[in-house]
């Protein structure tokens, strides 16, 4: 069963338009932009929070270095991004934190598997995309009322 917490200062505000943004841009592959979005805002948070911009900038990085063939670079920021996230789970700023760190896990256990001299092969339709609350009807019922 599944452990449920209070979710962290914050973390019930909703997304800001420079969150919405970047995830946007993560979304769409575009990385390095998700970067240097997601830096902004994280330099600039003096609160906890700013650890859920940092984390899921890293899994987009990670993201960045796999297209560019960069075995460790894609192995070290997936793991480090989705180790950022863990305390954000399952939802944070409408953000499904739970699903972006098991998707991001996923994909370094794949790459893992593969290993550096094969890693080019993994299938890339595991790249993660940032999911938002709401953004179907199921986000939400994640095991209730089933």
């Amino acid at each position: 069963m599944a452990e449920h917490r209070l979710p962290l200062a914050g973390c019930n505000e909703p997304p800001s338009a420079a969150l919405l943004r970047g995830v946007e841009q993560f979304n769409h592959r575009e990385y390095f932009e998700c970067h240097e979005t997601l830096e902004a805002i994280w330099n600039v948070e003096p609160d906890p929070i700013r650890t859920l911009y940092k984390g899921i900038l890293q899994v987009g990085v990670g993201c960045y270095h796999l297209l560019r063939r960069n075995y460790h670079g894609a192995t070290v920021k997936l793991k480090s991004g989705a180790d950022y996230l863990e305390p954000y789970a399952p939802v944070c700023r409408g953000v499904r934190v739970g699903q972006l760190i098991a998707d991001a896990r996923r994909l370094h256990a794949a790459l893992v598997a593969l290993g550096p001299e094969h890693f080019a092969e993994v299938d890339l339709a595991l790249l993660p995309q940032v999911q938002l609350a709401g953004d179907d009807e199921h986000a939400m019922s994640d095991g209730e009322g089933h």
